[in-house]
């Protein structure tokens, strides 16, 4: 009797993650995944079964393909980057320097600001003549150069946002990661008379390996889930050169009205998110933590 009672409370302690999760993850992803197999609705037509019509669509779609490679081509630039800077603003704000909270809170303020907010900061930024950018490139006698009007230009001035946005997020973990190594292994290597760039990366960088793991599949998850910026900067444009998988869905839901197209690209999205998180944790995982 007493062990059903744990049981009980048990389920009823997890009953409401449990039904959390449910109604804002699973079932969603269910439902979004039953509408890709149907035909979009309309007054004078109802929708219809049409099985996996939409995500054979998907393959002759060249607007498709283009998202994808723009995807990945954020993802290549931001998050090698990103890190990289993470931990050397780490480095800098773990030591015992003037302005130290100072400086702290200047490397993390861009990530407390709205997507939204950066984007009309950067906005301004790369405004063609009048814009922060072009003024100062005119002092060394550069002409104005239309940044997001430019197909060859627009994803990389994107990608230069987004590294300041996030760079600063990943250097608090960083941060937590380096001031759990205990300081004894520092003074142990300057009486062996170890450089300071061999103690990094001898011994910080590969304990802090697990925090790069985490802060890695993160990067690639915001690499695919940034969107917001979108809006306000280019709407995918010109020509598609910065249009992005998650802006392409709600195009083709809200301005294309293709209910049953969208789907399809969120549950194909969804399962390269899911494939590579995965791997990531089961193959790499045992890289990275010491036993």
């Amino acid at each position: 009797m007493k062990l059903r009672s744990q049981h009980i409370q048990g389920w009823l302690l997890f009953a409401p993650a449990a039904i959390l999760l449910v109604a804002f993850t699973h079932y969603p992803t269910v439902a979004t995944f039953i509408k890709s197999l149907f035909t979009n609705s309309s007054i004078i037509r109802p929708s219809r079964f049409s099985g996996f019509e939409s995500y054979q669509n998907l393959a002759s779609d060249p607007v498709f393909w283009k998202v994808l490679v723009n995807n990945m081509w954020l993802a290549l630039g931001t998050i090698p980057t990103s890190i990289a800077l993470a931990i050397i603003m780490a480095l800098i704000v773990n030591k015992a320097i003037v302005g130290r909270g100072f400086l702290r809170m200047a490397y993390f303020t861009p990530t407390m600001l709205p997507m939204i907010a950066v984007a009309n900061i950067w906005l301004f930024f790369y405004a063609p003549e009048i814009g922060l950018l072009d003024k100062a490139l005119a002092i060394f006698g550069v002409e104005s150069h239309n940044w997001l009007g430019d197909t060859t230009t627009v994803l990389p001035a994107i990608i230069v946002m987004t590294i300041w946005k996030e760079a600063g997020f990943f250097m608090i973990f960083y941060l937590a990661g380096l001031q759990t190594i205990s300081p004894e292994l520092e003074e142990a290597a300057k009486l062996e008379g170890s450089s300071r760039w061999n103690y990094f990366w001898r011994i910080q960088f590969p304990l802090l390996l697990p925090t790069t793991l985490f802060v890695f599949i993160n990067a690639f998850l915001n690499s695919f889930k940034l969107v917001d910026h979108l809006f306000v900067l280019t709407k995918g444009g010109p020509d598609n050169a910065s249009n992005l998988i998650l802006y392409y869905i709600y195009e083709t839901a809200f301005s294309f009205l293709d209910v049953s197209y969208a789907s399809a690209l969120t549950v194909v999205l969804l399962i390269a998110l899911a494939i590579a998180a995965l791997g990531q944790f089961f193959f790499m995982d045992k890289r990275v933590h010491y036993r």
